[in-house]
């Protein structure tokens, strides 16, 4: 299936670009998230925001891999939707250049354990990963390992309300990405739920452009 995609350049159209991968929650469309592009930052010579669309038709929207409960994708599943997911990247972003394209990964819920494995699976592929109200992919075939995300650029955040990602599943992945991956980690934690909040989307901007900024230095 070819992927379903929305774009958003935030200044020119250099195809060597830094590209931000915007991904939605399960559900939801590739629609629903497009819109964090017009918070994060832009101008000349700044990234290429793309938005996709998951594989797997879910309710009324779309999923990136079966799971067996909240948080927990099946392996064969999530393995399927990475491999699905490179054969797209690497057309978009190819490594046989030059100078490739910095790759940047945005999530939330669903699309940001989907990102998560991703990462995961090829830390050296990616420039660094948001992950926003989620759970990295444990126990799911991708290797969460001490010191396998040593200095990559990692940005979590997590509501203390939160109570659509189990709790176990959330403090798993705060030690995780704390204590044990390695990662050069930027971590924000706020009272509310299950959503962003516009202190999280400030931050995250923030983030972005210093990793951005870092990854072309």
């Amino acid at each position: 299936m070819d992927p379903v995609v929305l774009r958003r350049s935030s200044g020119g159209t250099d195809a060597a670009a830094p590209l931000v991968v915007l991904l939605h929650g399960r559900g939801a469309t590739e629609a629903d998230v497009i819109g964090l592009a017009e918070h994060l930052p832009s101008g000349e010579g700044g990234p290429e925001y793309v938005a996709l669309r998951a594989p797997i038709t879910e309710g009324g929207g779309f999923a990136w891999f079966a799971n067996a409960g909240i948080g927990r994708p099946l392996p064969d599943s999530l393995a399927a939707s990475i491999a699905w997911f490179r054969e797209w990247l690497d057309a978009e972003a190819p490594l046989d250049v030059e100078s490739p394209r910095p790759v940047l990964l945005v999530g939330f819920s669903g699309g940001a354990t989907f990102a998560g494995g991703a990462l995961l699976a090829d830390p050296a592929r990616y420039a660094g990963l948001a992950t926003l109200f989620a759970t990295l992919p444990f126990d799911a075939g991708v290797p969460t390992t001490p010191g396998h995300l040593t200095g990559v650029p990692v940005f979590v955040a997590q509501g203390d309300a939160d109570t659509v990602i189990p709790p176990e599943l959330q403090r798993r992945t705060w030690t995780y990405l704390h204590e044990t991956s390695g990662a050069d980690l930027t971590a924000v934690r706020t009272p509310g739920g299950h959503g962003l909040t516009a202190d999280v989307v400030v931050a995250l901007s923030r983030w972005t452009a210093t990793t951005l900024q870092r990854s072309i230095a």
